[in-house]
């Protein structure tokens, strides 16, 4: 039996990784967009190999490794029904140290790498009445110092999230998830891979009573992107274990 296929960026380690499990898991293809191949290739393995998982290397802010991603997605069983804008970078300097060029790439990565799959993912998505899902983060919300770049195109990308709402729906839903505090030491690659060394003070800070794991984002993922999720387009999701709610005064 044929299934519809999703296309994932960054979807070879980390937060990207436990939502291509998640889909893996109801039942559709996942093509991987990656640029690291070693974590790539084994993550399809993990997921069950070719016949569950394809890994495409490549930059998902080139327009050409995309459109190649596309392609492929969409060429795969009864094509493409759903796509996850997962790719982000951080640099992390003083505004007055951070160049330029560090500037754009942060940017390219983490927002025109959206701009990207939504421009060619659309179109087959409208095909098969598709969802679309872009991770952002709490720090669109609220700052460290010294994150003006990441800060920047997190919350580009929770705009970005509502305008594709409005331009694509009603044929593409579009929504975002905001993960706050994620530990995804225990999903990347292999040679990298160990337990979290989290702290009593690091999970009780948490109103939730502890740290994310990956698959607190997967999960919500895999609803989103589902029919059940029918009637939910434009929203952002901030998943925290509620610290964004948290009133935080110096002693």
């Amino acid at each position: 039996m044929q299934s519809y296929s999703a296309l994932i960026t960054g979807g070879a380690q980390g937060i990207g990784k436990a939502i291509a499990k998640a889909l893996v898991d109801d039942g559709l293809h996942v093509v991987i967009l990656d640029s690291a191949a070693d974590a790539g290739d084994e993550t399809v393995e993990e997921l069950g190999g070719a016949a569950h998982a394809t890994f495409i290397e490549g930059d998902a802010a080139s327009e050409a490794d995309v459109q190649h991603a596309v392609a492929i997605a969409a060429e795969h069983g009864k094509g493409l029904r759903a796509a996850v804008g997962n790719t982000g970078i951080m640099i992390r300097k003083p505004v007055t140290e951070l160049t330029l060029e560090e500037w754009n790439r942060v940017l390219a990565v983490n927002l025109t790498a959206a701009f990207l799959l939504a421009r060619h993912a659309a179109p087959q998505l409208a095909k098969h009445a598709g969802a679309m899902l872009l991770i952002a983060s709490s720090r669109a919300l609220m700052s460290e110092a010294n994150t003006e770049s990441y800060s920047a195109s997190k919350g580009g990308i929770v705009a970005l999230t509502h305008s594709l709402a409005i331009s694509l729906g009603p044929s593409v839903r579009v929504n975002c998830i905001s993960p706050g505090w994620i530990a995804t030491d225990a999903w990347q690659f292999s040679a990298r891979r160990h337990a979290p060394k989290l702290s009593s003070e690091d999970h009780a800070q948490h109103p939730a009573g502890r740290v994310g794991t990956p698959p607190d984002i997967g999960t919500l993922a895999s609803f989103l992107l589902s029919d059940k999720a029918g009637f939910i387009t434009g929203a952002n999701y901030v998943v925290d274990g509620g610290m964004t709610r948290k009133m935080i005064y110096a002693e």
